[in-house]
């Protein structure tokens, strides 16, 4: 099964608007690709520039595309700091929580991740510094990519939903669409915990309400006490995020959420038997659904 891809340019930014923070000749080469077919950038200090172009890595020049490296743009680490920088609107302490988890989300819902040097204190992450590397996911507005899931475990009734793949695969995209289907078709309130910033940055429909930048527990639990939600949308669950989940469950509100995982066997406790169908995704192709399997790990298919 494939999702309906229905890329709508109202949506899209411009480079300059959704890229501001790259270096000159970056948004130069970019401007001969087709950004609709982009995923990823990665600057590399002292290395070949890569792009994720519809799935595949392919490396960027000064006219666009290559396969050669040596025709690659060439980013130094101080081009790849001042990226960091203009992404923080040049204000490392706004986005200092942010640094210390390794990523960083720009004003239009680019999300930076980060490597370089973690500066510890105490055991615990204080800051990172001397950025040696930028893996830059680029948000899409895709309408329908959610519709097949909606169709399929939620038009008759919501259920607490756990979509998997490996990343960079389109659940984000999906989660996205079923905030705004949900908003379109019932008259149900929706909470976003947007823990970093990417779901929300495009259109969630006229029924949701979003808290950033808050770790799971807590925006589960200051959501559900000062919105009154009936369905709660995150991304990216981690194993010590699940104890917020079944709260919010075992508080009858509707949960749909995203983890990494490549099959179903892999998903085990505490993730196996809180959701009520699991949806999987192709390891190799965006937003292909190869599976929908109920509690108990039956396809539903």
């Amino acid at each position: 099964m494939f999702f309906c891809l229905v890329y709508m340019d109202k949506q899209t930014h411009t480079i300059e608007q959704m890229l501001d923070f790259l270096p000159n000749e970056i948004k130069d080469g970019l401007s001969h690709v087709n950004m609709k077919d982009v995923y990823e950038i990665r600057l590399r200090a002292d290395k070949p520039t890569t792009i994720n172009f519809r799935g595949e890595y392919r490396f960027l020049g000064a006219y666009g595309l290559t396969n050669r490296p040596e025709q690659s743009i060439i980013c130094t680490i101080y081009d790849v700091a001042d990226c960091v920088y203009k992404a923080g609107e040049y204000s490392v302490y706004s986005v200092e929580e942010q640094l210390k988890k390794g990523f960083i989300t720009a004003r239009n819902g680019e999300r930076l991740g980060l490597a370089g040097e973690y500066v510890f204190e105490k055991g615990q992450p204080l800051a990172m510094r001397n950025f040696s590397s930028l893996c830059i996911r680029i948000p899409h507005e895709i309408y329908g990519s959610g519709r097949e899931v909606y169709r399929r475990c939620l038009a008759n009734g919501l259920q607490n939903c756990l979509i998997s793949s490996p990343p960079g695969l389109g659940k984000t995209t999906i989660l996205r669409d079923l905030a705004r289907l949900i908003g379109e078709n019932t008259d149900k309130n929706v909470l976003i915990c947007d823990e970093r910033g990417e779901i929300s940055c495009g259109d969630c429909g006229k029924r949701s309400d979003v808290l950033k930048f808050a770790d799971k527990n807590t925006a589960f639990e200051a959501g559900i006490r000062a919105m009154r939600p009936d369905v709660i949308i995150t991304d990216e669950l981690s194993a010590v995020d699940c104890e917020g989940v079944k709260k919010a469950i075992y508080a009858g509100v509707t949960v749909l959420a995203s983890a990494h995982f490549s099959k179903m066997e892999h998903i085990k406790e505490p993730f196996f038997g809180l959701f009520e169908r699991y949806v999987l995704l192709d390891a190799h192709k965006v937003g292909k659904i190869v599976g929908i399997y109920d509690a108990l790990g039956r396809d539903c298919i």
